[in-house]
């Protein structure tokens, strides 16, 4: 799986500049076998694959390859030591704004740290694609979720009554947080 044409992204020497530093602030780092890869349309099956292990029901590699294709949009992909994907996420940044679209760490690797390294890696890149603030939806039954962004420092920006469909269960509101990036209160 490995392919030497993907970008490392905050680890080793050929990592990405801006989500290199990123590594470094508060908070765990990913285990020393992980690495962070900026992934395209290419990439989608495995995307779509980790996707597939954190959510029910999952993007399809097709969804996630058409939201790609979109300006500003971006995904990151985990690889453990053996170049398997691990972990996910796929974002924006447009017009001012980023948003995180989803994001899923393999359950063989949670409480690592590699979801707070994809979204501090999320962070620094839509800082530098001109975003001010990356938003982004949670379950507001989804603790783990809601500690990881409040401990990486994304604040209430608002809740979105019944977004989540969880089937014959019923629908779920999300909260809706904001993470200040290059604005003067950042």
């Amino acid at each position: 799986m490995r392919s030497d044409r993907r970008r490392a992204v905050g680890r080793g020497p050929r990592a990405h500049a801006g989500a290199a530093s990123l590594s470094a602030g508060a908070g765990r780092a990913p285990a020393a076998d992980m690495r962070l890869v900026a992934a395209g349309a290419a990439e989608a099956e495995s995307l779509a694959h980790v996707h597939a292990l954190a959510f029910d029901p999952p993007w399809s590699a097709a969804e996630i390859s058409g939201v790609l294709g979109a300006p500003g949009a971006f995904a990151l992909l985990a690889l453990d030591a053996d170049d398997r994907p691990v972990g996910m996420l796929v974002a924006r940044a447009i017009g001012g704004e980023g948003e995180i679209l989803t994001i899923g760490v393999s359950p063989a690797v949670r409480r690592r740290g590699l979801g707070q390294s994809l979204v501090r890696a999320a962070a620094g890149l839509a800082a530098q694609g001109g975003a001010e603030a990356l938003f982004l939806e949670v379950a507001i039954d989804n603790a783990a979720a809601l500690a990881l962004y409040e401990s990486a420092g994304f604040v209430a920006a608002g809740t979105r009554k019944g977004y989540y469909d969880r089937g014959p269960a019923g629908r779920v509101d999300a909260r809706v947080l904001r993470l200040d990036l290059n604005s003067a209160s950042a």
